[in-house]
């Protein structure tokens, strides 16, 4: 060969810098390890290939960065319209800054790698080859800078979380576009709410995520108290909490593997399972861990009106204090306890985060609106 292949060096850098940006791309999806971990291996075999192009031309080593670059691209455009059911966490959603450059660089390092199999002899000015693959380094650049300042959601309409600059928390509640209707099938939309930082947009969407993918694990109440769940016998109010203990007392937190509560929509006979009810175990309820992880987008809440009665199998909810604070016959009122905050994974008109609402929906902090309540709506009565 008299010269080097200019689009085969082009090609090269396209397909190293891909993989620089799934490497960044990787390291914020770690609620899906499968999927986290996918990314870290295409971003290394991207690399690979591309800097061995750059080393050599051989046939065998530019057809395997364009499968490799190829297939990358093509899973991203079936993914702007539809879920890959077999790997949590890659689902539909529209096309953001960092996911459509790596895209485009995919793509440009197909394109290279074709031409340098189909014209092993072209050439590209020095010049000319110099200045594109310095500007296929900023473009990598550009998009990995932008990944990082940006939540980038599976799913998601496309909205961005907001800018550095609006990341100072407001009071609970203070924006008119938060609670709003929640719908589990649908992609996950926290943006637009205003004093919600980056990385508590992205927190909070995490734990719908891990929540959604985790919790069904326990849909069926006839398995759960054989790993330590058991009814708080709330059931007349149309829900019936299932507590565990032993997660109750554990360090996970916000662990949809290890939820300390279970909420289930009583339909007679039947329970369906539509909600996790977190608990932290010793912390109050103005605790920074607690108030800075979603910001106004969730809110913790306490019950500090709540009747207990010893039951068969450990206490039992007797109903609500009366206006002079006392409980029913035999049963007492042991306090706020530990702080809580549901996460559905059934349609809310509340949002993800709702509290069951009515005459038991609990204590959140002072200072500003319910963030887990979108007016008078009564879903059940007496509920947690």
């Amino acid at each position: 060969m008299s010269g080097r292949n200019g689009f085969l060096l082009l090609g090269g850098i396209a397909s190293v810098g891909a993989g620089a940006v799934h490497f960044m791309a990787a390291g914020m999806h770690t609620e899906h390890a499968t999927l986290a971990r996918l990314m870290v291996v295409l971003a290394a075999v991207q690399c690979a290939t591309g800097v061995a192009v750059l080393l050599s031309e051989r046939k065998v080593v530019v057809a395997s960065m364009l499968a490799v670059n190829g297939s990358a691209a093509a899973v991203w455009a079936f993914t702007r319209f539809a879920d890959v059911p077999f790997i949590a966490g890659l689902t539909a959603e529209s096309p953001q800054v960092a996911d459509t450059v790596c895209a485009a660089l995919g793509a440009l390092a197909v394109v290279a790698a074709g031409v340098g199999l189909l014209r092993p002899t072209a050439t590209l000015p020095p010049m000319r080859s110099g200045i594109a693959a310095a500007a296929v380094g900023v473009l990598a650049l550009a998009a990995m800078l932008n990944g990082v300042g940006h939540v980038h959601s599976h799913g998601e309409t496309g909205e961005h979380a907001h800018a550095a600059g609006d990341d100072h928390a407001h009071g609970a509640g203070d924006d008119a576009n938060w609670p709003r209707p929640y719908d589990p099938t649908a992609p996950i939309d926290l943006s637009g709410v205003s004093g919600v930082s980056t990385d508590q947009q992205a927190r909070a969407t995490n734990l719908i995520r891990s929540t959604l993918d985790g919790l069904p694990a326990f849909a069926d109440v006839n398995t759960v108290g054989a790993l330590g769940f058991r009814s708080i016998g709330d059931s007349a109010t149309g829900y019936e909490h299932y507590i565990n203990t032993g997660y109750i007392r554990d360090d996970n937190f916000l662990d949809a593997t290890h939820p300390e509560s279970l909420v289930y929509r009583v339909d007679g006979t039947n329970r369906t399972l539509v909600s996790a009810m977190y608990i932290a175990n010793g912390k109050k309820i103005d605790d920074p861990t607690l108030v800075d992880f979603g910001g106004s987008l969730m809110q913790w809440h306490v019950h500090d009106n709540l009747c207990w009665k010893a039951g068969d199998n450990g206490p039992q909810v007797a109903g609500v204090t009366d206006e002079q604070g006392n409980c029913p016959p035999n049963s007492i009122n042991p306090g706020a306890g530990n702080p809580m905050v549901h996460v559905w994974i059934a349609p809310h008109e509340c949002g993800p985060f709702a509290a069951l609402e009515g005459h038991g929906a609990g204590q959140a902090s002072a200072g500003g609106r319910r963030t887990d309540t979108c007016g008078s709506h009564d879903h059940g009565g007496g509920h947690k």
